[in-house]
């Protein structure tokens, strides 16, 4: 299968295969031809399988420049992830001209606006920034043709299920909506089904094919011996390029201070830094100026960052889906990746909850 049994135009294959992409991912492979053919999508797909092109190539398809309203809205929890999809649609405008508007939180909403007084033919925003224009009357849904609510699972859980509702109150019923994320739990479900027209529910390949790449190790260790087993795992392993990460944001920052009192190249990423901040971050860590990047679930969701070779659980995630979400960021492309997680002995439940779900027992380190 290729991109142009896909239907994709060719002014985009080009556009693709300069970024060395020529072979759809499963979950491209499902999801374009039924976005194309106007159905409504519910697709589970992981980080790094290539979802964000999977709408994105559709929808460009189906945007008419000539049009002048709002043709298509991607909706989704966090200002780093709008700036990854923005990122990825910007690539792809050199086949087709159409006005792009990022609207998240921490931007100049004044510069924001002015971009909204020309012709905006798809908007990459946030829940919260996106009511606000809606609430200004600078923002106006009515001739939306395709909605897109990414990461639908993280959203909930982020609290955004009345902005959702409140914003899909705002578009034409005859929409097409597309629904994206790496779970598909029953308050997913139940928001997909209130608002869809007989949905296609998609799944890309199974996460156990992704771990085959990935070595996986646990240290049993206790809270109070926990950031010394970190400091030690972290000098015996020199890793290029890792993320650590934390259960909240207190953890997150009390851990980047003790990592800089030891002298590790180390930057710390959650909701609470300023989203300049937060970008400056992003492009030294993917640039490799920063080794260890230490973070919270939320503040990393969504971040397909290429070059990741450890992921340390310095806090045992909360579930099975999301230890595998976490490690997923490493093992890319055929290339090999290595995990760690530091385990105290009230979180051996979750670790046997984990060791079910991916069918073995970890080793210990």
């Amino acid at each position: 299968m290729n991109f142009k049994e896909l239907g994709i135009n060719e002014n985009f294959q080009v556009i693709l295969k300069n970024l060395g992409i020529t072979t759809p991912t499963p979950i491209q492979e499902q999801s374009i031809p039924a976005i194309k053919e106007g159905n409504d999508v519910i697709a589970m797909a992981q980080t790094g399988t290539g979802k964000t092109l999977a709408f994105l190539l559709p929808i460009f398809e189906n945007i008419n420049p000539k049009t002048e309203s709002v043709q298509c809205l991607i909706i989704t929890p966090t200002r780093e992830l709008a700036i990854q999809i923005t990122d990825e649609a910007n690539k792809l405008k050199g086949a087709k001209s159409i006005n792009i508007l990022a609207a998240y939180g921490g931007k100049d909403i004044a510069s924001q606006i002015r971009k909204l007084k020309n012709s905006i033919h798809m908007i990459i925003a946030t829940p919260g920034r996106l009511i606000d224009h809606i609430n200004r009357d600078t923002v106006n849904l009515k001739g939306l043709k395709t909605l897109i609510i990414d990461e639908a699972d993280q959203m909930l859980l982020m609290g955004f299920k009345k902005e959702v509702e409140d914003i899909i109150k705002e578009t034409p019923r005859t929409r097409q909506t597309l629904c994206f994320s790496a779970t598909i739990d029953s308050d997913v479900k139940k928001l997909a089904y209130k608002y869809m027209k007989n949905p296609i529910s998609i799944s890309a390949e199974k996460e156990s094919v992704t771990l085959e790449n990935i070595k996986q190790h646990v240290v049993e260790t206790t809270d109070r011996k926990k950031q010394e087993a970190l400091f030690n795992v972290l000098d015996q392993d020199r890793a290029f390029m890792a993320i650590i990460f934390c259960r909240t944001k207190i953890r997150v920052d009390a851990l980047e201070e003790a990592m800089h009192n030891k002298g590790y190249n180390c930057e710390k990423l959650h909701s609470d830094i300023l989203q300049s901040k937060r970008e400056r971050i992003m492009k030294a860590f993917r640039g490799g100026d920063i080794q260890y990047l230490i973070a919270t679930d939320v503040a990393a969701r969504g971040l397909d960052i290429s070059g990741v070779s450890h992921i340390y659980n310095y806090d045992i995630p909360e579930s099975p889906e999301s230890y595998i979400h976490r490690i997923g960021r490493t093992g890319r492309a055929g290339e090999s990746g290595y995990t760690c997680m530091f385990i105290a002995q009230r979180d051996v439940g979750i670790l046997n909850d984990i060791e079910e779900a991916i069918g073995f027992k970890i080793d210990r380190r």
